[in-house]
C-alpha cells in the first residue's frame, strides 16, 4: 500500500510498507536538476549534490561516512535534469539514526570554501573522466542538438570554466532559491512504522519554510544536424537520434514496446541484423529518455570505421521495415513480457520501490501501482507500435553525432549523408 501524507509546510513523503524484508530505503527528491540552471549556474545541482557529504556543523565527512558505516548501511546521491536525490539504505532497525544523518547533512552542511576548492578539482576530474569516453561524448553531443536553446541541453555535471567561479555565497544562494518544501518528497519503502515514520519527518523538517521556487519550462528547438568530434581512437563511436515525447503522452508505453523490439536487447532487430548477421558492429543498442515535457530516442554504435555506412545502412532498414509494419507478432509478445518482467523484477529491492514512488510524487505527483503499470503495458496494441515508429522512425530527421578520428578519416560526415540520401521507400 503507497500512502502520502503532505506537512503544513508542503513537504510531502510517499511511503510504501514492505513486511517480508528487513531494510528500509529512504529517499530526499528535490525538484532541481540541470533543467533548472542557466549558462552561470550550470552544474550547481551537481556540485551541491557533492558538497552535502562534505561535513555539517555536527559531523565532518569521514564522521558521515562512519556513522553510515557503523549503522551496516549505504547512501549516495545523483542528480538528473529534472531533480536531485540524497539517498540512504539501512537495516529497520536503524531508520531514526538515518534520518538523523541525511537530514543533517540537508540542512547543516557547511559548505566551506576549502573544501568547495577541492571538490571542484574533484568535478573537473570526473568531467575529464566522461571526456576520455567516446560513448558519453556522442550521447551528450546528441541530447544538446535535441534540446538546443533549452536548460535540457546543459550537461549535468558542469563545465570547468563554471566550476571554476563555484564559492560558498553562490552554492548557498542556489540552494536557498531552488530547495523548498514546495519541490521536495520524502519516500520511504520497506519495513518501519509509518506512524512513527511521518512523526519522525516532522520533527527533522517541519521547521522548513515554504519559498516559492521560480522555474520557467522552456522547449528546446529540435534542428537535425550532423556532428563530428575529433578523438584519436581506434573505433568509430556513433549515436542517432531525435527529439521524441514526454512522460504522459499517450504513447509512452507504445514508445517502450517499440524501442524493446528495434533496440532494447540482445534479441531486438538492429542487434541481431547488425551485430549478429552481418558482424559490422561491436557493441549496439537503443534506448529512449522521457522527461516531463519530451525526451529523445537515441541508437549507439561503435564500430570499425570502413563499417560505417553499412552499419547506417542496415539501421536505417530496420527502422522502415518497422515504420512499414515488418514487426512479428512474436516479436511484440516478446518485447511486452519482457518490459512487464524487468519492470517487476526491479520492484524486488528497496531501493527501487522508494525510487519508483520517489521519482513519480516528485516529478508528475502522481502516486501509481505496480499493478496500473502492468495494465498500462497490457493494453499496448500492435497498431499503436507501428503507429509510433511511423512518427520516429523519419530518417530526414534523425541528427548523428559522432567520435573519431577525423584527421586520418577526415570524408566520415560526408559518407554519412550519402546514406542519410539514399532512397529507403518507395
Amino acid at each position: 500500500m503507497i500512502n502520502k501524507y503532505t506537512l503544513d509546510n508542503g513537504l510531502r513523503i510517499v511511503t510504501e510498507k514492505i513486511d517480508y524484508v528487513k531494510s528500509a530505503s529512504i529517499g530526499i527528491w528535490v525538484k532541481v536538476g540541470s533543467n533548472n540552471e542557466d549558462e552561470q549556474t550550470n552544474g550547481l545541482s551537481h556540485f551541491i549534490e557533492h558538497m552535502l557529504f562534505k561535513g555539517t556543523e555536527n559531523r565532518k565527512a569521514n564522521k558521515i561516512a562512519e556513522d553510515i558505516d557503523n549503522l551496516g548501511g549505504q547512501i549516495n546521491a545523483f542528480t538528473s535534469k529534472e531533480c536531485t536525490c540524497f539517498y540512504v539504505k539501512v537495516l529497520d532497525e536503524n531508520i531514526e539514526e538515518a534520518v538523523d544523518i541525511v537530514s543533517d547533512m540537508f540542512f547543516n552542511s557547511l559548505f566551506e570554501q576549502e573544501e568547495i576548492e577541492k571538490e571542484i578539482s574533484v568535478v573537473i576530474e570526473e568531467i575529464k573522466m566522461y571526456e576520455d569516453s567516446p560513448e558519453d561524448i556522442v550521447h551528450d553531443k546528441l541530447s544538446e542538438i535535441v534540446f538546443h536553446k533549452s536548460p535540457m541541453a546543459y550537461n549535468i555535471l558542469g563545465t570547468e570554466k563554471n566550476l571554476k567561479t563555484f564559492n560558498t555565497h553562490k552554492v548557498k544562494d542556489y540552494m536557498k532559491k531552488n530547495y523548498s518544501p514546495f519541490n521536495t518528497v520524502i519516500a520511504i519503502a520497506g519495513n518501519f512504522d509509518e506512524e512513527k515514520f511521518v512523526e519522525l519527518i516532522k520533527l527533522k523538517f517541519d521547521h522548513w519554510k515554504n519559498i516559492n521556487v521560480n522555474h520557467n519550462e522552456i522547449e528546446g528547438e529540435y534542428e537535425r544536424k550532423i556532428i563530428g568530434i575529433h578523438k584519436d581512437l581506434e573505433q568509430l563511436h556513433m549515436c542517432i537520434g531525435c527529439k521524441t515525447i514526454g512522460r504522459h503522452d499517450p504513447n509512452y508505453y507504445p514508445l517502450l514496446v517499440l524501442n524493446n523490439i528495434f533496440g532494447g536487447t540482445m534479441s531486438s532487430r538492429i542487434f541481431q541484423e547488425v551485430r549478429e548477421k552481418k558482424g559490422l558492429v561491436y557493441s549496439i543498442y537503443s534506448y529512449a529518455s522521457n522527461y516531463t515535457n519530451s525526451g529523445i530516442f537515441s541508437i549507439y554504435a561503435g564500430m570499425a570505421y570502413d563499417q560505417a555506412e553499412e552499419a547506417l545502412r542496415t539501421i536505417f532498414k530496420e527502422m522502415i521495415g518497422m515504420k512499414n509494419g515488418n514487426i512479428t507478432l512474436e516479436e511484440f509478445k516478446r518485447a511486452k513480457q519482457q518490459i512487464k518482467g524487468n519492470y517487476i523484477l526491479g520492484l524486488e529491492s528497496t531501493s527501487s520501490r522508494m525510487s519508483s514512488i520517489g521519482r513519480r510524487e516528485l516529478i508528475y505527483n502522481e502516486v501509481v501501482y505496480p499493478e496500473e503499470i502492468i495494465e498500462s503495458i497490457n493494453k499496448v496494441y500492435y497498431e499503436d507500435v507501428v503507429k509510433v515508429a511511423k512518427e520516429l522512425f523519419d530518417i530526414d530527421k534523425l541528427s548523428i553525432t559522432y567520435a573519431g578520428n577525423l584527421k586520418k578519416y577526415p570524408d566520415l560526415n560526408e559518407k554519412i549523408n550519402k546514406v542519410l540520401g539514399e532512397k529507403y521507400e518507395d
